[in-house]
Parts: structure tokens; sequence; C-alpha cells
């Protein structure tokens, strides 16, 4: 199965959609069969779980070409985007111990949940 994404002239992904593998044997011909069943003037990009395009694209993920990955939503304003990963990171690390925690944006640090 080969899943694929449209996305808006933003290059912001809008919709998901599944493709049988018999049609989806590389991008571009699963793109040609979603052309041709949707509107052809969708923009489609296919998505991987295996860390192609580095994230599998959700709805809201933004497509970006220059690193050809899709990008998560960000989550808060302090976080920054990892260039290597394509994903969103905290200013502070995460406390590596049993706990769990939540991130506190107004006092940007980790909160414990007690």
């Amino acid at each position: 199965m080969g899943s694929f994404v449209q996305v808006d002239t933003n290059n912001i992904v809008i919709r998901g959609v599944v493709v049988a593998d018999e049609i989806a044997v590389d991008e571009s011909s699963g793109i040609a069969y979603l052309r041709t069943i949707y509107d052809s003037t969708f923009t489609w990009r296919q998505t991987y779980k295996d860390g192609t395009r580095k994230n599998y694209a959700g709805i809201g993920f933004t497509y970006n070409a220059d690193k050809d990955a899709f990008i998560p939503i960000q989550p808060y304003a302090s976080w920054v985007l990892d260039d290597n990963t394509c994903k969103w990171v905290s200013p502070v690390a995460l406390p590596d111990d049993d706990k769990i925690y939540t991130w506190d944006e107004e006092n940007t640090e980790w909160k414990e949940i007690e």
C-alpha cells in the first residue's frame, strides 16, 4: 500500500489516502492515479513510514521541498526545528528519569505531573 497526501498551495497537508500496491508502484504512478480520480489540479506527495521524507505526514503538516520533508505542526512557540530530523525540539531537554512531565510554555520548562 502506498500512502499519499494532498497539499494545498501553501504546502499544508489537507488530505491523506492509501492506494493499493498495484496502483502505487512508485510515486509518479500513484500520483497519476490520484489525479484521475480527483481534480487534477491538486498536488500530491507520497509519504513513508520508514523515515523517507523525515516524518510520516499528517493533516496540518507542511511539506518543505528544500528539505524534501514533512514537518509537523509546531507544538509551542519556544520550540525550534531540528534541521536534521525535521522535528520540533524543546529549548530545555526532557529530564531523563522515570517521571512523567508536561511542557510549561509560559516558563519554558518541563513540569512533573504528580
